[in-house]
């Protein structure tokens, strides 16, 4: 077996060569980052929804209040 000079990498051990990458996989911009993105827009959609649902319900409450005041 021929070894290479580097002890975690023997020449020979499998794995062959690297996958080549594009341009903008070799910047990040691959397209497990467009996924992460996604992803992260997703989370902030329903981030989103869940504070409109607070305020609708808070101002629900705010309102019946304002009613019974006035009366």
């Amino acid at each position: 077996m021929t070894d290479s000079k580097n002890i975690n990498n023997p020449v020979g051990q499998g794995g062959g060569q690297r996958k080549k990458l594009s341009r903008a996989e070799r910047q990040n911009n691959g397209p497990h980052r467009n996924l992460d993105r996604q992803g992260a827009a997703d989370q902030k959609a329903e981030l989103v929804r869940k504070m409109r649902e607070k305020v609708h319900a808070a101002e629900d409450t705010g309102e019946a209040g304002d009613d019974t005041a006035q009366s």
